[in-house]
């Protein structure tokens, strides 16, 4: 799987998650602080690696700043991209479950190597729900985003 990853800082536990990604496999596409020349600004290379997502380009993203809140919210900014902030493996399956989230959210500061491999371990192990009253919720943040005007 091709995975873009932003992070604002160069901290370890950003590092740790490319160097465990690339040892599951993934092909891992950075950006910000973990790309030298990079800008390494939350709303800019979180943009950057959601709008991977968005052209498919990448299949996910994890995107990553002090607390996981301002790399989600801009990530969310993006059309088609449906960003979760995660903090525990319960939240990390239940995004991919529930919400078909295709960009995960990490927060630098309290996310530390051995709970980064649970929440990967959920993020990648569960698969999107077919029921249908989630469907219908998923499909509904999609018409959202269609319905968006620029301010």
């Amino acid at each position: 799987m091709r995975i873009s990853v932003s992070s604002d800082m160069d901290e370890p536990v950003a590092r740790a998650l490319v160097a465990e990604l690339r040892e599951r496999g993934h092909e891992v596409l950075a950006h910000g602080a973990l790309r030298p020349g990079d800008d390494p600004q939350w709303a800019v290379c979180s943009e950057a690696a959601a709008r991977e997502v968005a052209a498919g380009t990448a299949d996910q993203a994890v995107v990553c700043c002090w607390t996981g809140t301002g790399a989600s919210i801009a990530a969310n900014k993006v059309a088609g991209v449906r960003a979760a902030l995660c903090t525990d493996a319960y939240t990390s399956d239940g995004a991919r479950r529930w919400n078909d989230a295709n960009v995960l959210a990490l927060g630098l500061r309290l996310t530390s190597e051995p709970l980064l491999r649970e929440i990967l371990d959920a993020w990648f192990a569960a698969e999107p729900s077919g029921d249908a009253d989630d469907r219908e919720n998923v499909a509904r943040v999609g018409r959202l985003d269609v319905n968006r005007t620029a301010p």
